[in-house]
């Protein structure tokens, strides 16, 4: 509980949170300052596992032996505010709290913009300035091993939260810039799927056929148009098979009865220990998976992944960068070729590893949406694609 406000005027301590109330965030740099030189000595968070409602109890009583008297709403604000400010992003902690936010995009200190519903819009949220963020951001990477700084001037990380973390530094960018990604922690139902539009019932059925027949897919579209959503929907009508999925971040929460999560590493601060994902689909296909599944391809091992298609994985997938579902063919025997597949020998291979692509879109309204779904066949110069369903 809150202090009860005395009689006497207020005090310097008081004046640091009074006088600033009026702000989006009723914490000074003098408070926070105080509160973290005081949590530094205190005993549950010495002992204790750490959590949030550890350091909010904690925080409490760095208030209070501050000596900080304000009205019990203005107290809670406080608490709230330093606990997302020592043990979490700062400012950015209020836009992950709504559940509309899928991702929060920090174009330094004083320009933060969020995806909500599928449209981007510029917030009020604000760092005090660059230092302030590039502080809050090494804080959050700390315990997670993870350096940024002028020696490292870029990071990609996953929070303890789920969340995926992509900062980069000057002088590689000209400010700070900060991009956080959230996966939903639900796979969507059929009848969510349908209801925002994405997937109508005639395309559930190919799709649940394509499952149940093994067949090789593909969902591809531009970044933020539920590929992963999908894919995630897909593979919780696999049944009893084995599925090993590999990710480079953990995007894809499998909810396969019998399923394995592989993720790649990237290298130590002396450049050494890195696992790639062509490392990982290599160790997977010693693990007897009935299905493989490569949460995004996007380097060389595209090779392994369609050598795995093409022997046996039967009802693999995968997602992949692309405008469209003719594009992501092209791109995949791109990939191909720079992984050292000869020409007639990558477009043969993709030709004859992949069944069926799902692609999808976004409408003008935001709205995700399957625009298009084609099947392969083996041509003459490579994959021969026939529309199979459109949005159109």
């Amino acid at each position: 509980m809150a202090p009860q406000q005395t009689t006497n005027g207020p005090s310097d301590r008081e004046r640091r949170v009074t006088d600033t109330t009026s702000g989006p965030s009723a914490v000074t740099a003098a408070l926070r300052d105080a509160v973290s030189r005081r949590l530094q000595g205190d005993a549950e968070l010495a002992t204790a596992r750490v959590d949030r409602a550890a350091l909010r109890r904690a925080v409490a009583r760095a208030l209070a032996a501050e000596g900080v008297v304000v009205a019990p709403e203005t107290w809670a604000r406080l608490v709230r505010d330093l606990v997302d400010e020592i043990g979490g992003l700062g400012p950015l902690e209020v836009l992950l709290r709504d559940p509309g936010v899928t991702d929060v995009m920090v174009n330094g200190a004083d320009e933060i913009h969020v995806e909500r519903h599928g449209r981007l819009e510029r917030t009020d949220a604000t760092f005090e300035d660059d230092t302030h963020l590039t502080r809050v951001l090494s804080r959050a990477l700390g315990p997670l091993g993870a350096r940024l700084d002028r020696a490292h001037p870029f990071v990609d990380a996953v929070l303890p939260t789920g969340i995926r973390l992509h900062a980069i530094l000057p002088p590689l960018a000209e400010r700070p810039t900060v991009t956080l990604r959230r996966v939903a922690a639900v796979v969507p139902s059929w009848e969510e799927l349908a209801s925002s539009g994405s997937v109508d019932p005639t395309l559930r059925e190919l799709l649940l056929e394509a499952v149940a027949a093994r067949r090789n897919l593909a969902v591809c579209g531009r970044a933020g148009v539920g590929k992963t959503t999908l894919l995630a929907r897909l593979l919780a009508e696999v049944g009893d098979d084995r599925v090993v999925v590999i990710e480079d971040a953990p995007e894809l929460r499998c909810p396969a009865a019998h399923s394995v999560h592989l993720r790649t590493r990237a290298a130590s601060p002396d450049g050494v220990g890195a696992v790639a994902v062509a490392d990982l689909v290599r160790n997977a296909l010693r693990m007897r998976p009935d299905r493989l599944v490569v949460g995004e391809v996007r380097g060389p091992e595209v090779a392994d992944l369609l050598q795995a298609m093409n022997t046996g994985h039967d009802g693999s997938m995968t997602t992949i960068h692309a405008n469209g579902a003719r594009e992501a063919i092209v791109r995949l025997e791109g990939m191909a070729l720079l992984a050292g597949v000869p020409l007639s020998a990558a477009r043969a291979q993709v030709a004859t590893a992949l069944d069926l692509v799902v692609a999808l879109d976004r409408d003008p309204a935001g709205r995700r949406h399957v625009s298009g779904v084609v099947s392969l066949h083996t041509g003459r110069d490579g994959a021969e694609v026939e529309e199979v369903w459109s949005c159109r």
